[in-house]
């Protein structure tokens, strides 16, 4: 049985109706950019993330990028965040003038450790400007952030949680934003919650971070098309995106639900030892963007998985400390090692909503059997 890796067009016949009259509407209108979808939006995506303000911009790489100009960070500042993420958690970083560092991952859940961060800080307090810590809210489970806001709070830090994995997920009955002073989002097509292109958004309860945001999105301008307050970019959501976030988001729990309940069969079919399937932490809702397994023979299940027509995928094969962009940072092979032994074990499974029972136990099976 060939299975997909993910398969979008399962939700669009769903909503395809729906969205295919709104966009006509707006072509009809020629109402690209701002309006009303965007403002709706935006209410509708706080109120989802139970924050006081939502503010959209052009995808999860701006919206961190966005959020760090906003709390003032820049030149000689040092922000935290993990090895384990993709590039963009990092590059927003340097990309506002800041300097990233990393602290290792807690081996169950794969995110941000607080041990090893309250170690960062005590190591290198006096000869860095410690401002930041970026948590990454990984595979759809959010990281420790009761124990990461208590090191924060401590030392003063700024926290933006990077939530382009968490449409949904919670801690302590607590979801992305209500955390942080920001959490960040990206809508890229493959996200539980995906636009039909690019597209992101912060969330926050901070009234004036949030006045800064929107500025820094559209040039550093708030409600006067010619009055600019600061200087900022040019990161707005286009209004075709925001209408079809809007029509998406009514669904969004219901497809999340289902993700959880294909997590749940895979759980039951992966009972090998050899097998490590996703450690889900006490009081936590996972929402499963990816499905991660950990096994010690991984690239060798890949490629045998891969000529049995089951796609799979790595995320992530190389820990940012060992990229070549990252070769200024001076780190070496065995300084995250967490990390960088996850980097060789994991394996992303096919997941998404509609996958069905067949799909799920025909890769389970299949694992097993190799």
């Amino acid at each position: 049985m060939s299975v997909p890796f993910m398969e979008l067009s399962d939700s669009y016949d769903l909503i395809y109706e729906e969205v295919m009259e709104k966009i006509k509407k707006l072509i009809d209108d020629t109402r690209f950019v701002g309006g009303e979808e965007i403002t709706k939006f935006e209410e509708e995506f706080a109120v989802y993330c139970n924050v006081k303000n939502a503010v959209s911009c052009g995808n999860g790489t701006d919206a961190i990028m966005i959020a760090l100009k906003a709390l003032g960070i820049g030149s000689k500042d040092t922000v935290i965040t993990v090895p384990h993420t993709f590039i963009a958690t990092a590059e927003a970083v340097t990309a506002v003038g800041a300097e990233v560092d990393f602290v290792d991952i807690d081996e169950k859940t794969y995110t941000m450790s607080p041990e090893k961060l309250e170690e960062y800080i005590q190591k290198n307090k006096d000869n860095k400007n410690i401002k930041a810590i970026i948590p990454v809210h990984l595979y759809g489970q959010m990281a420790d952030m009761p124990e990461l806001m208590k090191i924060a709070d401590k030392h003063n830090l700024k926290v933006i949680e990077d939530s382009a994995q968490a449409h949904g997920a919670q801690i302590n009955d607590k979801g992305p934003g209500e955390y942080g002073d920001f959490a960040t989002f990206s809508f890229y097509p493959g996200k539980n919650l995906g636009a039909f292109g690019d597209a992101g958004a912060l969330v926050t309860n901070n009234d004036e971070l949030a006045r800064k945001a929107k500025m820094l999105s559209n040039h550093g301008r708030y409600n006067e098309k010619y009055t600019h307050q600061i200087e900022g970019y040019n990161s707005r959501m286009d209004s075709i995106q925001a209408a079809v976030l809007r029509i998406k988001l009514k669904y969004l729990d219901q497809w999340t639900d289902m993700r959880i309940k294909n997590a749940e069969k895979y759980d039951e079919l992966l009972k090998d030892e050899d097998i490590i399937t996703p450690f889900v932490r006490d009081n936590s809702k996972h929402v499963y963007h990816l499905y991660i397994v950990r096994v010690n023979n991984r690239d060798e299940l890949k490629n045998d998985l891969e000529s049995n027509n089951i796609s799979v995928g790595i995320h992530y094969p190389i820990p940012l400390h060992l990229q070549p962009a990252y070769n200024y940072l001076n780190y070496e092979r065995g300084d995250f090692p967490v990390s960088e032994t996850l980097s060789e074990e994991i394996l992303s499974l096919p997941m998404w909503p509609e996958i069905n029972d067949n799909a799920i136990i025909s890769v389970g099976e299949k694992i097993n059997e190799l």
